[in-house]
Formats: C-alpha cells, sequence, structure tokens
C-alpha cells in the first residue's frame, strides 16, 4: 500500500527540485551579458565604505536639498493645497503644474515657443528619458554616436535596445599658458557618421570631463548633423545650471535643430534630489511622441507629489536667495568655491587636474605618481586607472572613480593615467579630503 505513496512522494520532489536546478544556473539574457559583470559604481562605493575613505568617486551631492524644494514636497504629501489626486497616478506626459512651468523655461531657453502638451514629456529621471528616448528612436542594427570618455548608461542603453554603439574620444591639448583643456577633433568626429546613423548622444556639459562646448563648436557639430538627415541629437544637458566658463548653450536652440533634437534634463543635480528621480525630455512633437510611447510602456508616470514639488521649486529658484539674484546663481556660487578648493588641493598635492569648464567633476592626470609595486602587481589583470583609484582610495583615504569604464574597450587605454574625483560634496568634506590628497606628494616621481 505504501508503494504508490511512495512513487508519487518522490514524482512531487523530482518536480519540486528540477526548477530549483535550473534557476541555480539562470544568466541574463544575451544583450546583458557583458553588463552583467561588476561595475565601477559596484565596486568603489563600497570600497569607500569599506575603507573609511572620503568618497570623491560617485556624483551624488552630498547635502540635503534647499530649505523651499523640501518645503514643497511637504505641502504636496501632506496635501496643502492639493486633494487626494496629488497622490495617484498623473497624466503619464507629466503633471500640468510642471510640463507649463517647463514650457515657460524652455521657450525662453531655446528662443521659440514650446507647447507644454505637445513638446514635453516628464520621466523618471534623466535614465529613462534616455532609456525612453532611445527605444523610441533606434531600430535594430542602426548606429548611435557619443563623444568618449561617456556616461556608462549610454552604451548599455543603447545595446539593450538593438543598437550599435559607436563612440568619438575627446582629446587633450594645452593651450598658450600650457593649461590642459579638451577638445573635439571635428574630421574624426564627422568620419563616425553613415547612412546607418539614427542618433548622436551629446552630452553638455559633459560628464566625466567637464567640458563645455563653446558656440563655434556647436556650429560645427550642427553643420555635420545636417548632413545626415535621418540622424537625431539626443542632448543630455543635466548639468546646464552649471557652467563656470562660458556659458551654457543648448544646441536645439540653433537654426534647424530644434526639429531634431530631444533635450534632456532633471531636478536632481540642481536641487540636490537625485533620489526624487525627476526629469523631462524636451523637443518636436513627433520626438517627444516616440519616447512617450516608450515610456507609458516602461513605467507609464512617475511620482506625482515631486512632480508638483519640482514645479514649485523651479519657480521660487527664480527668487532672490542667499543675497543672490537667484537660487541658480547661488548654486553656481557655491560650485565654483567647491571645484576650487579641490583644483588647488589636487595641484598642491603634485596632481595635474585638468580644470572643469561645468559640471561637477575633474579629471586628473596621475601620470607623476610612482604607485607602489604591491599595487601594481595585485591589480596587473585590471587596467590602470583602476589600480590607482583603489590606490587613492586605500592608502590616500580619498575614493576616485576609474574614468576607463566610460571608454569602449578599444579606447580604455585613453584613461590609463587618469582618476575622475567628485566635487558635489560639502566645503568641509572637501576640504578634508585635500588634507588627504597631500599624502600623494610621498609617491611623486622625481
Amino acid at each position: 500500500t505504501w508503494g504508490p505513496f511512495l512513487i508519487g512522494l518522490l514524482s512531487f520532489l523530482m518536480r519540486m527540485a528540477a526548477p530549483s536546478s535550473y534557476f541555480k544556473t539562470f544568466n541574463p539574457t544575451k544583450r546583458l551579458a557583458r553588463y552583467s559583470a561588476e561595475t565601477v559604481w559596484h565596486a568603489f562605493t563600497p570600497l569607500a565604505q569599506q575603507t573609511g575613505a572620503i568618497n570623491l568617486g560617485q556624483g551624488f551631492p552630498g547635502y540635503a536639498p534647499p530649505a523651499f524644494v523640501q518645503e514643497a514636497a511637504k505641502r504636496a504629501v501632506t496635501m496643502e493645497g492639493y486633494d487626494f489626486m496629488v497622490h495617484q497616478y498623473s497624466r503619464s506626459a507629466g503633471c500640468m503644474p510642471l510640463v507649463k512651468v517647463l514650457a515657460e523655461k524652455y521657450s525662453k531657453q531655446l528662443n521659440r515657443t514650446v507647447d507644454p502638451l505637445t513638446d514635453i514629456l516628464v520621466t523618471n529621471g534623466t535614465s529613462e528619458g534616455l532609456c525612453a528616448s532611445i527605444l523610441g528612436t533606434v531600430n535594430e542594427g542602426d548606429e548611435v554616436v557619443a563623444l568618449e570618455p561617456a556616461f556608462d548608461m549610454y552604451s548599455a542603453q543603447v545595446e539593450m535596445c538593438g543598437g550599435v554603439f559607436r563612440t568619438v574620444p575627446l582629446r587633450v591639448t594645452s593651450d598658450a599658458n600650457g593649461n590642459k583643456k579638451w577638445y573635439l577633433d571635428m574630421e574624426e568626429f564627422a568620419k563616425a557618421f553613415n547612412d546607418k546613423t539614427r542618433l548622436f548622444i551629446f552630452n553638455n556639459p559633459q560628464n566625466p570631463t567637464g567640458k563645455v562646448f563653446d558656440l563655434t563648436e556647436l556650429q560645427q557639430i550642427r553643420h555635420i548633423i545636417l548632413k545626415h538627415p535621418k540622424c537625431a541629437i539626443l542632448a543630455d544637458e543635466v548639468y546646464e545650471n552649471l557652467v563656470f566658463e562660458g556659458e551654457h548653450v543648448s544646441i536645439a536652440s540653433l537654426p534647424d535643430m530644434y526639429e531634431r533634437t530631444l533635450t534632456l534634463c532633471s531636478a536632481g543635480k540642481t536641487f540636490g534630489v537625485t533620489g526624487w528621480k525627476v526629469g523631462w525630455c524636451i523637443g518636436n512633437p513627433h520626438l517627444v511622441r516616440s519616447a512617450a510611447c516608450a515610456h507609458q510602456w516602461i513605467c507609464f508616470s512617475i511620482a506625482t507629489p515631486f512632480q508638483h514639488a519640482i514645479a514649485d521649486s523651479l519657480v521660487e529658484a527664480n527668487k532672490p536667495y542667499e543675497g543672490f539674484p537667484s537660487y541658480f546663481k547661488y548654486l553656481l556660487d557655491t560650485y565654483l568655491k567647491r571645484r576650487d578648493i579641490l583644483i588647488k588641493g589636487l595641484e598642491s598635492a603634485g596632481l595635474k587636474p585638468i580644470v572643469p569648464e561645468g559640471a561637477f567633476y575633474v579629471i586628473v592626470d596621475t601620470s607623476r605618481v610612482e604607485f607602489p609595486e604591491e599595487y601594481v602587481k595585485k591589480y596587473a589583470h585590471e587596467p590602470k586607472d583602476w589600480m590607482a583609484c583603489r590606490f587613492f582610495t586605500c592608502e590616500i583615504g580619498v575614493a576616485a572613480i576609474p574614468p576607463s569604464s566610460f571608454y569602449c574597450d578599444e579606447n580604455k587605454h585613453e584613461a590609463a593615467n587618469f582618476a575622475r574625483f567628485a566635487f558635489c560634496k560639502p566645503i568641509e568634506v572637501l576640504e578634508a579630503a585635500v588634507v588627504k590628497l597631500q599624502k600623494v606628494r610621498d609617491y611623486l616621481k622625481d
């Protein structure tokens, strides 16, 4: 009588075991295979925590958002002046108060009338804005061009969407005073485009170099793009309010560019609220519609209270703040001070920073540093800049990010003697980091 029972029990146990053994060997899809390895963020943020190093690696603001931004969020969450709908799904393309404020802002910035109903899409940060825009414009096999070093999310999203990622490296040159700066070789840039090119991802101001493209460079880029009628531009301008040298000009403001450009920005870097994930796309209705088509199937809409809070904050930010004509002027002044503190500290440590014109990162030339033999041998299997940043984190006590992570495999050598530091931290943190960085002098070559 026990025979059938035991056979049934054994069969049940085998069925239960089969899925378990299968999922123990489950791997990401082929399209994600090369992105499943440890990322630079998984490596260096935990390393900074483990060693107690000052983290100037990851670029998140190290301070609370302004009080007026916090108060705007509080009003929305507690329904002060709102009804219960502030806690429900918003319109997929963005709540009306926010898109109206954005339309007014970008109508001035782009010298044209921006329609809040057709020209704007509110996204889950610029990250989702990038993804939705690429999904909406790039077909299988289409080519996408970007400038290196490039934000690492660009290549991953392009390849996940079935596109082919092409890059053009920025080069380093010296001006008449011997100061190093980044430049784009326009002939090299032009050669990257062909009949298959569907999109140019243009980050200005640029992460991680801090380069700001001037009007002459923008006109040259425009001239090249116009030769390729099928090519659109994805303008990542999240650092638009952090330009220290010259002024920020949106490429979409140039003649014939608005029709083919999606301009992306967000509140995260400007207001120190990267965790709110409120971003937006601005552009011609047919491009916005393409991104919106993908957006509605990715997340449909984003946090309604935060949309209302950012709408109020953008209005408030134009008013006088802390003795400055506006919050934006205050923000720029405080970041310029942060930049200068870190630049002077790096120079006094014997390092050679390439002074950024915008954003909040600085690339440093580490070629004068003679790294300990134990590090050279232990990390010989890694790119040199990874070894250098491990040294900075563990021995100097200041975490940096290896810029080779922002290059394609064939161009990683370009970053061999570079490290990236972020200065979006409180001034007292930067000053403490400068003190620690002076230990680098003990390792400088003669």
